[in-house]
């Protein structure tokens, strides 16, 4: 299933895409919890499948065509997310590959949705990073990696925007990686079964149209199931946190010269598989 949180922001209702038009759940079935994050965390996604499967009433149809897509999760707990994990991006860099999987943070009130702006936060050099992201299902404690799997609901395209003067000035991400819009994610969470094999994926970001990153998530140096295991070693993941798998190669800041994002361009995330997220760009 494709999964989706349509309408204003700060109100949106789960559904499921179904081709050009989204299963508006809350009124094919009221009883239903009212985002996605309860659904996880209720255990009812098997419900939904089983109510989609079936013809539903148009009445419950909505268009995709002029309809909001939000953040599919966007008011996760946590966003989680990895630096340095992909072969390429060290080599740009002349970094050696980490020994252990880097973790930073990202606020959640950077969350935003395919459509939605990136804001460009007065001097500040902003930056593109193409992304897989993981959402996970299940209450996750001390999960071994061979058992990760099991706790994941699915994965969707990621844009870790970077502001790069705050990043460097403060020795540390938090800032950097948390502007208001620095998390534009979507436009569906695609669930597990539908994607066998989460690290043969082709990834690429483009910036109007020039193709800034294009790489595969082969290139991912900690696989997923370890970052399950590291991450929940020393913090519960929740159902609907979001873990960001880190970015390969070709981001501006690495450049000759460096090129960062401007106002009235676009930036596109596409991860094979998983669909497209595009964003415009706007000044503060």
């Amino acid at each position: 299933m494709r999964l989706v949180s349509f309408g204003a922001a700060g109100a949106e209702r789960p559904g499921v895409l179904r081709d050009d038009r989204i299963v508006d759940l809350l009124a094919l079935d009221p009883a239903l919890p009212s985002s996605w994050r309860e659904i996880l965390a209720a255990d009812r996604l098997a419900d939904v499948e089983r109510l989609c499967a079936r013809d539903v009433p148009a009445r419950t149809l909505v268009p995709v065509a002029g309809t909001r897509l939000g953040p599919p999760i966007p008011n996760a707990s946590k966003i989680v997310c990895i630096g340095l994990n992909y072969a390429d991006h060290c080599r740009e860099q002349n970094k050696p590959l980490p020994e252990a999987p880097l973790l930073f943070a990202k606020a959640t009130s950077a969350l935003c949705g395919h459509g939605d702006a990136i804001v460009l936060p007065a001097d500040e050099t902003v930056d593109v990073e193409a992304e897989l992201a993981v959402i996970i299902g299940r209450r996750a404690s001390r999960v071994v990696a061979a058992d990760a799997e099991a706790f994941i609901a699915g994965y969707m395209c990621f844009n870790d925007v970077s502001g790069r003067k705050a990043q460097f000035s403060d020795r540390q991400w938090f800032r950097g990686k948390s502007y208001d819009t620095f998390a534009p994610c979507g436009p569906c969470l695609v669930t597990r079964d539908e994607i066998p094999d989460p690290h043969a994926l082709a990834i690429s970001s483009r910036v109007d149209d020039r193709i800034m990153q294009t790489s595969n998530t082969d290139q991912m140096v900690f696989r997923i199931p370890q970052l399950v295991e590291t991450i929940t070693r020393s913090m519960t993941l929740l159902p609907g946190d979001i873990i960001s798998t880190g970015t390969p190669a070709g981001v501006g800041v690495f450049r000759h010269p460096p090129v960062f994002l401007a106002p009235g361009e676009r930036v596109t995330i596409t991860i094979e598989g998983l669909g497209t997220l595009s964003n415009p760009v706007r000044a503060q």
